[in-house]
């Protein structure tokens, strides 16, 4: 089987590095397509980690997880996606600095 063969050890290393990368990200950026990017990278390292703790107590519940969140993850990508379209068309921009201003527009209102 392949869990004999393989350690779970590079799978936790990879899923750290991903994770990390994906928290940088989340920090360094503003470009609103670039967090969105670096959030779901960090939910894929979570799902990483999921797989292989279900894959070693040779349960099912981690994969169960991993395909609801994958459902939870696709209806968060069609939420994104149509409030970025959203800000486009009123801002012509994608800087999560404009979200800033939509909330003083509300506020002011």
């Amino acid at each position: 089987m392949i869990s004999e063969v393989l350690t779970p050890e590079p799978f936790f290393m990879l899923a750290t590095l991903l994770f990390s990368i994906g928290l940088i990200g989340l920090i360094s950026r503003r470009n609103l397509f670039v967090v969105y990017m670096s959030i779901e990278l960090m939910l894929s390292s979570v799902n990483l980690v999921l797989v292989v703790f279900s894959r070693l107590r040779g349960d099912m519940g981690g994969s169960v997880m991993v395909l609801l969140m994958i459902a939870v993850i696709a209806a968060e990508a069609a939420l994104f996606l149509a409030m970025i379209i959203q800000l486009v068309r009123s801002r012509r921009s994608v800087d999560s600095d404009d979200f800033a201003q939509l909330r003083q527009t509300k506020e002011q209102l």
